[in-house]
């Protein structure tokens, strides 16, 4: 008797909890009946650079052709911005279509993806869809503990990855101590460093990663326009890494894996520093008065060197969540892999971030 569809779905596939995006603003507008603000997925609450949307609109009446399927100009003004060469970068749809395409290229039955169990989850995820085992390490005060990930480097681990700063809990590792972990990491374990966050960082020794990349290590580094150049939804990032990692990516990618709006946006972004420097300055500020505003509530912050905010809440979390939501302010709540249950919240606007330290103050007194 032959198999239903089901049932020829692998069984490391069928066994994955699918990732669950933060809850529309269009869905809770339609559902409250008021106007809410989203602070629950890390977004540049100021929206992209007025060039990136000048260079769009421009770019729309070409629509009906393929893009550059080597994205030849957008490589070349990362190349020269970080001072590598064309070969040795790659894009994506996103970082995340990255970490994928480089889970299929380097993981397997048998493997093992080694990283935090307090990380990005979709590491976790990748790992799991191409049938390898992902090996998850307890974080060591909200932080890659890098000491007990390199005790854990075995011949059955091929890829380790590193977010930092990291994702959901905002803390870093520094270049001085990441350097030391690299110098204890074989030659045919692949290292992934995320940094997403980099552009929100302000830190004495924050990444050598570039010069790691120069070197010829074993290793790639994926950043993103998604952040603080505000272009989550035309989904685009890169990778940057030795050309024989970039080389495999380049085999098993779609052709046309970035659309011709999101380079053509991406490149008039890099060019805008201005609106780069705004947006840091203002998460700066807002990162700041929300710090103060909730560490005066009792709650229990943790330094953040990103665009959010992780709150340690224990079981308060999802009532928190709720009780923020029925007054139109979405953000994240996170209880997983053996992190404490909590919040995270993107810093936003003035405003928004006045309306999230009012919308707890208000849950936090309606419980005494």
């Amino acid at each position: 008797m032959k198999k239903s569809l089901s049932e020829l779905v692998p069984d490391y596939i069928s066994a994955i909890r699918p990732y669950v995006p933060g809850k529309p603003i269009e869905e809770v507008e339609r559902e409250l009946g008021i106007i809410a603000i989203k602070l629950a997925s890390n977004e540049n609450p100021f929206g992209p650079s007025p060039r990136a949307v000048e260079a769009a609109m421009k770019f729309l009446g070409e629509s009906h052709r393929y893009p550059d399927a080597g994205g030849y100009y957008l490589r070349e003004d990362l190349a020269a911005r970080h001072g590598v060469p064309r070969g040795s970068i790659v894009l994506g749809a996103g970082s995340t279509e990255l970490i994928q395409l480089l889970c299929r290229i380097y993981l397997g039955p048998g493997r093992l993806g080694l990283t935090s169990e307090g990380s990005f989850l979709m590491f976790e995820l990748s790992a799991r869809a191409v049938g390898a085992q992902p090996l998850l390490v307890p974080l060591r005060d909200y932080t890659f503990d890098l000491e007990a990930l390199a005790g854990r480097l075995d011949d059955r681990v091929s890829v380790l990855y590193i977010a930092n700063p990291n994702n959901p809990t905002g803390t870093l590792v520094t270049a001085t101590a990441l350097e030391r972990l690299l110098d204890r990491v074989p030659p045919d374990v692949l290292v992934i460093l995320d940094e997403a966050y980099c552009d929100y960082v302000d830190h004495p020794d924050y990444t050598r990663s570039l010069e790691a990349v120069r070197a010829g290590r074993n290793l790639i580094v994926l950043r993103t326009f998604s952040k603080v150049y505000g272009l989550a939804g035309l989904r685009i990032g890169y990778g940057l890494g030795h050309p024989g990692i970039i080389a495999a990516l380049d085999r098993v990618r779609s052709p046309f894996n970035v659309s011709g709006l999101a380079m053509v946006a991406a490149r008039a972004a890099l060019r805008d520093d201005d609106h780069v420097r705004r947006s840091v300055e203002s998460n700066r500020r807002g990162r700041a008065f929300l710090v103060e505003e909730l560490t005066r509530l009792g709650v229990n912050v943790v330094p953040s060197h990103t665009n959010f905010l992780y709150l340690e809440t224990g079981g308060e979390a999802l009532e928190a969540y709720q009780a923020l939501l029925k007054e139109g302010v979405i953000i994240r709540p996170l209880g997983f892999m053996g992190m404490p249950q909590g919040l995270r919240i993107t810093v936003g606007t003035e405003v928004e971030n006045h309306r999230v330290a009012d919308a707890f103050s208000d849950f936090l007194q309606a419980r005494r």
